[in-house]
């Protein structure tokens, strides 16, 4: 067994053993996690002071205290602040030319086939596609995606019904036809054709009127409209360099929001150095011409609970591992041992001992130990 040290000749701290016992002994950093809950008695403060003396070199002594050790839980899990935000926030970038005559209310949800705004006193109306239109589609319409694009919507906004309209790229006579009557639903001339700047396809199903780019009466052509985004709230967060791995696919994570209520969620995307994605609320690009950070995107299980709250500010808590019921001491107290393992100093009486422990699950500066100390066993740490 390791011999009891009195306080006379008890090192200062963790450093070499006395004659006897010749295992050189070095401090050991440990990476830090960001979250840990300790449960149970609380952190005692510094008790005990073994002071090395200066020996000369003019440096001040090293200070040591003692703590107890704690039984509690630990978690690696990491927390990150974030925002909550509507999702996929698009600009709408006018294709015609004309002034702008009528535009909505910030916070207007639009359904496809629904007016976005209006440009010389024409509706220009939202369709559902990835492609934006280029060109006039009517009768003689080369064959193209874009077709199949418009033709899609007319089936679905309920034109086509008894056309039997197949949805490819051809733009037929049927096509023609169910044109003409969106033309007549909409109160304007029934031609057949869809003039370039009368629609607007984006990917969403619905959109929630952002921000607005325009005022009435400005002209076309010099930016976006607006910006538009999805009607679902999502949460976004822009962790370090050293954290991005913890985002996993489809990972699990747990957003709580600003009224202290949580939600759970999944990893949806991730995309590095960017800002692609950014809620209503988020800033974009770094202070000062920074780059970006990575963006990570949030789907919420629960959009209920977060509309209650609306775009805010969130608090992210990345699931990772966790004990309960641990021995736990600061990371500070471990000592590496020659030969392997780790050690603390216990006090015993009224000297130290060494005693080698079993390393777990280590975070926020804690580590969970076993073998040879018990809780409220008093362990040597620097101040």
């Amino acid at each position: 067994m390791p011999r009891t040290e009195t306080p006379a000749e008890a090192p200062a701290g963790p450093g070499p053993a006395p004659q006897g016992r010749r295992r050189r002994q070095r401090k050991v950093v440990v990476p830090l996690v960001l979250t840990a809950a300790i449960t149970g008695v609380a952190v005692l403060g510094v008790t005990r002071p073994w002071e090395r003396p200066a020996s000369g070199t003019g440096k001040p002594p090293v200070e040591y205290g003692t703590v107890a050790v704690q039984r509690g839980s630990l978690s690696s899990g990491i927390q990150i602040a974030g925002t909550l935000g509507y999702d996929e926030p698009t600009p709408v970038v006018a294709a015609g030319r004309g002034t702008v005559t009528a535009l909505p209310s910030v916070g207007t949800v639009i359904e496809p086939g629904g007016t976005l705004y209006e440009a010389d006193g024409r509706s220009v109306v939202l369709m559902r596609g990835s492609r934006p239109l280029w060109r006039d589609l009517g009768p003689g319409a080369g064959d193209g995606p874009d077709v199949e694009q418009l033709k899609r919507n007319l089936v679905d906004l309920g034109h086509a019904d008894g056309l039997g309209l197949a949805v490819d790229e051809k733009f037929t006579k049927g096509t023609e036809t169910a044109v003409k009557r969106w033309q007549k639903s909409l109160g304007v001339k029934q031609t057949g054709t869809v003039a370039l700047g009368s629609v607007v396809m984006l990917p969403q199903a619905s959109v929630r009127v952002q921000q607005l780019g325009v005022q009435l009466g400005a002209p076309l052509g010099t930016g976006s409209v607006m910006t538009v985004s999805g009607t679902g709230l999502v949460a976004l967060v822009r962790p370090a360099d050293n954290q991005v791995s913890r985002f996993k696919p489809d990972g699990k994570v747990e957003v709580r929001l600003s009224d202290g209520g949580t939600v759970t969620g999944r990893v949806r995307s991730l995309i590095r150095g960017g800002s692609g994605g950014q809620g209503e609320g988020d800033g974009g690009g770094g202070a000062g011409g920074e780059q970006p950070k990575t963006t990570v995107t949030i789907a919420l299980d629960s959009q209920r609970q977060a509309r209650m709250t609306g775009p805010s500010s969130v608090t992210v808590t990345v699931v990772g591992d966790s004990v309960s019921g641990a021995l736990i001491v600061p990371v500070t107290a471990l000592l590496a041992l020659d030969g392997g393992g780790y050690g603390v100093k216990v006090v015993d009486g009224t000297g130290t001992r060494l005693v080698q422990v079993r390393l777990g699950l280590i975070a926020d500066a804690q580590a969970q130990i076993s073998g040879g100390v018990e809780p409220g066993t008093q362990v040597v740490v620097p101040k």
